[in-house]
């Protein structure tokens, strides 16, 4: 895979190198055959008298040059294409793009399952603030989501705009709304809105000293005993604005960084609040995807070179282990210690009443009509009495 992108960004380096030596060829003769013109244009006017006309070689010469002119930029126009072609072969040629030998064309016959991912799409342009595409796709699949569903989506990224846009009001009415639910979950969403807000006025300079004291006085207080180191570095910020905040110890406070910070924090909140994960189902498994499928195709090829289909047998696990680094992992995977096996829904986790989990295929094997002894300490138990783990 690295050597098929090395391969694919050499063809793009020659073209990106192509360009530029159009642009600085070009730009250059433009240049000269501008000059020219204006040269002749001068010695129009001034030739006017029949004494001194302007003769026709000049003309022609002139005529000439902006016709060789023209065809080198053509010529070269089109050396451009082929090479911009070379990059679309070398992606063919280095990058597998037949992927059937890993799909299944069954999955989506049912009709259940095409509605659960026509809704996971359309959650996931909500998500991005892109409703006009979610509400097509909605029209278009027939599906039947209830608008209560879609408000809270279109509330965030409203807010989220407004911050981007280094409006602070909308998201603090928000936090102020939601104010219980983010002291329960030990928030600091609320306290960085306001510090945020603060700093915001610092830049005012000495002007707005007033109005710094009157803001710290009226939304500080709740904050004081919990954000106490905190509160105290704006204050003492607060004795340089005569001299200027980005000449003082107290420079970090501007961090343009702090408004990246405040979009990532709300999305967050947000996403907690609405009890969903914070980056999209459908990202999520699509960045998943393109980690596992260059393994997916070496194994599925690999199988069929040596014809062994049976090794991959089951549609629901992996004949291999594939890591899609932690970014990627949401649930506790149990492997049995006995069988050496990944749970499954037929063959899940069972906890025995010593405390030891082992799985249900493991517990049928070792157990003796009702009497069962753990792998792991001297119990015996009645193997009805373990019970179903859920991670």
């Amino acid at each position: 895979m690295a050597s098929a992108i090395e391969n694919v960004e050499k063809e793009t380096e020659k073209v990106l190198h192509k360009f530029k030596s159009l642009k600085d060829h070009g730009d250059k003769n433009l240049s000269e055959l501008i000059q020219q013109i204006e040269s002749y244009q001068r010695d129009l006017s001034i030739l006017t008298s029949p004494d001194c006309p302007l003769t026709d070689i000049q003309c022609q010469l002139l005529l000439d040059n902006t016709r060789n002119t023209i065809s080198q930029f053509s010529t070269e126009h089109r050396d451009i294409h082929s090479s911009v072609s070379r990059i679309g072969k070398a992606i063919d040629k280095n990058f597998i793009s037949d992927y059937v030998c890993v799909g299944n064309e069954s999955l989506f016959d049912q009709g259940k399952n095409n509605e659960i991912l026509n809704k996971v799409i359309v959650e996931h342009f909500l998500r991005q603030g892109r409703s006009d595409i979610a509400e097509k796709l909605i029209q278009e699949s027939k599906l039947d989501i209830d608008t209560n569903d879609k408000i809270p989506y279109i509330k965030m990224n409203k807010i989220l705009d407004a911050l981007r846009n280094r409006n602070l009001q909308p998201a603090l009415e928000w936090a102020q709304t939601h104010r219980d639910q983010l002291v329960k979950s030990n928030s600091d969403f609320e306290f960085k809105l306001h510090r945020l807000q603060f700093i915001e006025l610092l830049r005012g300079g000495i002007e707005n000293q007033w109005k710094l004291i009157t803001y710290s006085r009226s939304h500080f207080t709740p904050f004081a005993q919990r954000y106490q180191a905190e509160i105290k570095a704006l204050m003492g910020s607060l004795m340089y604005l005569r001299s200027g905040i980005e000449k003082s110890p107290y420079q970090y406070l501007l961090d343009p960084n702090n408004w990246v910070e405040i979009c990532h924090m709300f999305t967050k909140e947000a996403c907690s609040l609405l009890e969903v994960s914070v980056d999209s189902p459908l990202s999520v498994t699509f960045n998943a995807g393109c980690i596992a499928l260059p393994a997916l195709i070496n194994i599925k090829q690999a199988i069929q070179q040596r014809n062994v289909n049976d090794v991959w047998s089951s549609r629901d696990e992996l004949p291999i282990e594939i890591d899609v680094t932690r970014k990627c992992h949401y649930h506790s995977i149990f492997a049995c210690p006995i069988l050496r096996q990944q749970s499954c829904d037929s063959n899940p986790p069972m906890r025995l009443q010593c405390g030891h989990v082992i799985s249900r295929d493991a517990l049928n094997k070792l157990s003796n009509g009702s009497k069962l002894k753990c792998p792991y300490c001297p119990a015996e138990q009645n193997p009805a009495d373990a019970r179903l783990i859920y991670f």
